[in-house]
C-alpha cells in the first residue's frame, strides 16, 4: 500500500465535516484575537477592537474573500457566539443598583431610546433612506450599539448584510462621536456627573462611555455607565415590543413565524444572576467572573469578524450612505437635546 495512501477509518469520516466547521470558528478567532493586539495600540484603542476587526474583514471580503468550505464555523461565530455574547453582557448589568436609583434612570433610558428612534427614522424617511437598515441603526442609537442590532436583527428578519454594515456603521460614528466629546469636555460648563449622565444616556456603545467620561474622573466613569445600563435593560422590552409588532404585521410573509428572543431571557437571567448572587454561596469566585464580563467583547469581536467577510460593500455601499447621513443627525441632535436637558434640570 502506498503511503500516501489514508486508510479509511469510519470516525475519522465521522468528523471531518466537523473540520472546515473548526477552521472557520478558528479563523474568526485568529482574527478578533489581532483586531484584540491592534486595538491596545496608541490611537486605535480609541477605536476599539470590534470596529477594527469588522472594518477590517469587510476589506479583506472584497478583495481576498476565504474558502467557502469554512462558511459553516464563519457563520456560527456570526450567528450563535454572538448571541451567547448578548447572553453574557446580562452580568454586567446591576439591577440592584437601577432599583436603588429609582425610576427616573429607567424613564431617562426610555425616553433616549424612543427619540433617538424616531429622529434616526423621521431623519431617514425625508432623505429616503433604506428603512430596515434605518431602522437598525435607530435602535443601535437608542440602547446599546452593536449588540442591540445584534439582538433585534432576527426579529426584524434583516439580512446578514445589513446586520453586518449596520453594525459597522454604529461603530464608526460611535467611535467619531466618544473622541468628540473627550475633547468638548474641558470647554463644557458640567460637573463630573452631569458630564458622566450625557455620555451614558447619548453615546452608543457600552465601551464609548467609559472611554468619553474618563475626560472628567471616575466619578463621571460611574454616572455614565449607570446611566447606560438603563438603556441597556431596555433591550428586553424593546425586543418583545418590536417582536410584537413584527408578527401583528406578518412579517416575511403569510405562514412565516417571528423567531421567539430565547437568548434575551438568557441576558435578563444572567442579570439577575449577577445582581442577586454576591455575598452568597451561589457567587461565583472573583477570577472567574472577571473573565465572565471580559468574554463578550472577544465573543462580539468574533462575530463581528463574520459578519464582516459575508459582506458584499460594493452591494450595500449606494444604500448605506443615507441611512448614515440619518444616523450622525440623530445622533448629534440627540446629543444637544440631552445636553440642554441635563444643564438645566441637574
Amino acid at each position: 500500500m502506498s503511503i500516501l495512501t489514508i486508510p479509511k477509518n469510519k470516525r475519522f469520516l465521522r468528523y471531518y465535516p466537523l473540520l472546515p466547521w473548526l477552521a472557520g470558528l478558528f479563523l474568526t478567532a485568529a482574527i478578533a484575537t489581532a483586531a484584540y493586539e491592534l486595538a491596545r495600540l496608541p490611537g486605535l484603542d480609541r477605536i476599539g477592537q470590534m470596529a477594527i476587526a469588522l472594518a477590517g474583514t469587510i476589506i479583506a471580503r472584497q478583495f481576498v474573500g476565504y474558502p467557502e468550505k469554512l462558511r459553516s464555523g464563519i457563520g456560527f461565530a456570526s450567528k450563535y457566539l454572538l448571541r451567547l455574547a448578548i447572553i453574557l453582557c446580562g452580568l454586567r448589568l446591576n439591577i440592584n443598583l437601577l432599583l436603588h436609583q429609582g425610576p427616573a434612570l429607567l424613564l431617562q433610558g426610555a425616553v433616549t431610546i424612543i427619540v433617538a428612534l424616531g429622529l434616526t427614522l423621521g431623519i431617514a424617511r425625508l432623505l429616503k433612506a433604506d428603512a430596515p437598515l434605518s431602522l437598525l441603526l435607530g435602535i443601535g442609537t437608542g440602547i446599546c450599539g452593536a449588540a442591540a442590532i445584534a439582538a433585534v436583527s432576527p426579529l426584524v428578519k434583516a439580512r446578514e448584510e445589513d446586520t453586518a454594515i449596520s453594525a459597522g456603521l454604529i461603530a464608526l460614528i460611535g467611535t467619531v462621536a466618544a473622541i468628540g466629546y473627550t475633547l468638548l469636555q474641558p470647554l463644557l460648563p458640567l460637573s463630573a456627573e452631569q458630564y458622566g449622565i450625557w455620555s451614558g444616556l447619548t453615546l452608543h456603545e457600552i465601551a464609548h462611555v467609559p472611554l468619553a467620561a474618563a475626560a472628567a474622573g471616575q466619578d463621571a466613569v460611574n454616572a455614565g455607565l449607570l446611566a447606560k445600563l438603563s438603556r441597556v435593560l431596555l433591550l428586553v422590552p424593546v425586543s418583545f415590543i418590536l417582536m410584537l409588532i413584527m408578527k401583528r404585521r406578518g412579517a416575511g410573509g403569510p405562514g412565516t413565524a417571528v423567531s421567539f428572543p430565547w437568548f434575551l431571557l438568557g441576558f435578563a437571567a444572567m442579570s439577575l444572576f449577577g445582581s442577586l448572587t454576591p455575598g452568597t454561596p451561589l457567587e461565583l469566585p472573583a477570577p472567574t467572573m472577571d473573565q465572565l464580563l471580559k468574554a463578550p467583547s472577544f465573543l462580539l469581536t468574533m462575530a463581528m469578524v463574520g459578519l464582516g467577510l459575508n459582506v458584499d460593500f460594493r452591494a450595500l455601499r449606494a444604500k448605506a450612505l443615507r441611512p448614515l447621513a440619518a444616523m450622525a443627525a440623530a445622533t448629534v441632535l440627540l446629543s444637544v437635546m440631552t445636553y440642554l436637558l441635563i444643564f438645566y434640570i441637574y
